[in-house]
């Protein structure tokens, strides 16, 4: 094999009892998944809103934020159910940071032993202070000690033709999103929520299983290439998509980001907030697809905007809630559209 071994890192075991989940914290995972299971399922009325860091950095921050959030969830939960938005680990075009569970700390070498430790110590007190939490699969090997505190997963633009991630889809038990492509196709997406639905045969930890199917496989769009693609008629395509493949509680969740946040060929983070007002608006009088469309995702942090750690040190950064990744709407900008959100659905 091409590579060079440089430490053991201790098994997944070893962490969860370091870090362990308290039996009301399972409880609440449990329960958070069903009520997200049951909003895609039609069976609840409200709305999902997937929000928080483009990446789980820094620590204390990320804390603030979900803080903050869980006071903000108490005034809106009777028409929004709030997910914490809690990525790990990074998808990149070509290169670069691959988020906290491998390099913990953006100046450092890569510590994946101490990004695990990072990674889940958050998470658990994410769970704990009573948030249901999202990541992305993207490292499928790695999940266990994260994947069981998880209320939500994301199937990314550039993995949702992985047969391993369909696969991973197909065999995990929280409702998972299936990106749109980079270039902004659906039906990829669609063909990936058939494969998530269905079983298959695997092999998990020495064993030849047969996943079960996810039947809470749902899509996620995000724009492309060409630009945004939560209008009524990309929402029209994807009904049709997955009415044509028998698709199980159809489902569309609209990323407000990424590029559906496009205006005239560049991206700005701050149209997220008239993404998720536009999209609103236009299903009013849409009941089909108003129905369709279950919820939405946010980029969002303390501090509005991002900054490039590459060009800055462990000294000047800025550790107080700004994205080292794609920016993020401001609390304050994120805390007035919840609100009026809120009052729309």
């Amino acid at each position: 094999m091409n590579f060079v071994t440089i430490k053991k890192i201790p098994t997944a075991e070893e962490i969860i009892q370091q870090f362990p989940l308290s039996e009301d914290g399972l409880r609440r995972v449990s329960r958070h998944r069903q009520e997200v299971k049951d909003i895609l399922a039609g069976k609840d009325e409200r709305k999902l809103v997937i929000l928080g860091p483009c990446s789980a950095w820094p620590y204390d921050a990320v804390m603030e934020y979900a803080r903050r959030l869980k006071r903000l969830s108490e005034k809106v939960n009777d028409k929004l159910k709030l997910v914490l938005r809690l990525y790990i680990q990074k998808p990149r075009t070509k290169k670069g940071w691959t988020g906290p569970v491998n390099r913990p700390d953006p100046f450092l070498p890569a510590d994946i032993e101490a990004g695990i430790k990072y990674c889940r110590s958050l998470m658990v007190n994410c769970v704990e202070m009573g948030l249901p939490i999202a990541d992305e699969a993207l490292f499928t090997h790695n999940a266990k000690g994260f994947l069981e505190m998880l209320s939500w997963v994301a199937i990314g633009a550039r993995s949702v033709e992985d047969q391993e991630h369909r696969i991973f889809a197909s065999s995990i038990e929280c409702a998972v999103g299936m990106k749109n492509s980079t270039t902004g196709e659906i039906e990829p997406a669609v063909n990936g929520i058939v494969a998530a639905q269905s079983k298959h045969m695997a092999v998990f930890l020495g064993y030849q299983v047969e996943t079960l199917g996810n039947k809470h496989a749902h899509l996620v769009l995000r724009g492309g290439l060409g630009g945004p693609n939560y209008d009524l008629e990309h929402l029209r395509q994807a009904k049709e998509l997955m009415d044509k493949n028998e698709v199980d509680n159809p489902a569309v969740i609209i990323d407000c980001s990424h590029d559906n946040c496009r205006l005239n060929g560049d991206k700005d983070y701050r149209r997220q907030m008239a993404v998720a007002s536009e999209a609103l608006d236009s299903l009013s009088d849409q009941p089909e697809l108003k129905k369709l469309v279950k919820g939405f995702m946010l980029e969002s942090f303390i501090q509005g905007g991002n900054q490039n750690a590459d060009k800055l040190t462990s000294e000047t950064i800025n550790r107080d809630g700004l994205s080292i990744t794609d920016p993020c709407l401001s609390w304050e900008d994120t805390e007035k559209l919840i609100l009026e959100m809120s009052k729309k659905v």
